[in-house]
């Protein structure tokens, strides 16, 4: 599988993540970046994603979202970065058994902000589980949470 069909692999993959999982359209998640090296993600602040009424910040559980999905695709693109001989119907099946085996979310500080990022990158990449650390800053750079994640790749 040359770079080019990599990379064209991943846009269709992006494009889904972006626009067709229900979950992700509720949060409003949208994909910024997606290579080989994992999935940006960001998120807009807004009334519905607030957690706390008093101090108006992110909801805890859109900040573990964030990151789950950023660990699981940056996973996901690290496997298909590990070989050039995939075929299309052996990366459509594996897709379908992607799943979060683990995952550890430490909050850093309250997610003051307007526009959250997240990143990722792996920390160890196998055939069937790898595993990914992830991070969430806001618009000004502020480190509001970490997280590690295991994820189920094939």
């Amino acid at each position: 599988m040359h770079a080019d069909i990599k990379m064209e692999t991943l846009r269709q993959l992006a494009e889904v993540v972006d626009q067709q999982i229900p979950f992700h359209n509720l949060l409003d998640m949208r994909v910024k970046q997606y290579d080989l090296k994992g999935l940006e993600m960001t998120v807009m602040m807004r009334t519905e994603l607030v957690g706390n009424i008093h101090q108006n910040i992110l909801h805890g559980g859109v900040t573990a979202s964030v990151l789950d999905v950023v660990g699981g695709f940056t996973a996901f693109a690290s496997l298909i970065d590990s070989r050039d001989d995939w075929n299309i119907d052996e990366l459509k099946s594996r897709v379908k058994t992607l799943s979060t085996i683990d995952l550890r979310i430490d909050y850093l500080r309250p997610g003051r902000g307007e526009v959250f990022t997240g990143t990722g990158t792996v920390i160890r990449a196998g055939n069937r589980v790898s595993v990914c650390r992830m991070e969430l800053h806001n618009e000004r750079g502020d480190h509001i949470a970490f997280g590690t994640g295991t994820y189920m790749v094939g």
